[in-house]
């Protein structure tokens, strides 16, 4: 995922003070996937998917509750196999 606007609208994030934490969790949440088995997209090949499962392993890792972080936990898990196959 290259563009940070992205993750910072999903995660509701103004200003740039967390921009280098965001940065961190992002490349980790890369890393999470290809780990999992889902390859990080081509140079210029769109998924939304991917996309999505990144913000939501960033979301998970920023998550309030225990409640919030395992929700979160079972739709990144639902998309890691929809991307698997």
């Amino acid at each position: 995922m290259e563009d940070m606007k992205l993750i910072k609208s999903y995660l509701r994030i103004d200003g740039s003070e967390d921009d280098d934490v965001l940065a961190l969790l992002v490349g980790a949440a890369e890393e999470y996937l290809a780990n999992a088995g889902v390859k990080k997209p081509e140079p210029g090949e769109d998924s939304k998917l991917y996309d999505l499962a990144v913000c939501l392993r960033v979301h998970r890792e920023r998550a309030n509750d225990d409640k919030e972080a395992e929700r979160v936990e079972r739709s990144l898990t639902s998309i890691i196999l929809q991307l698997k196959y």
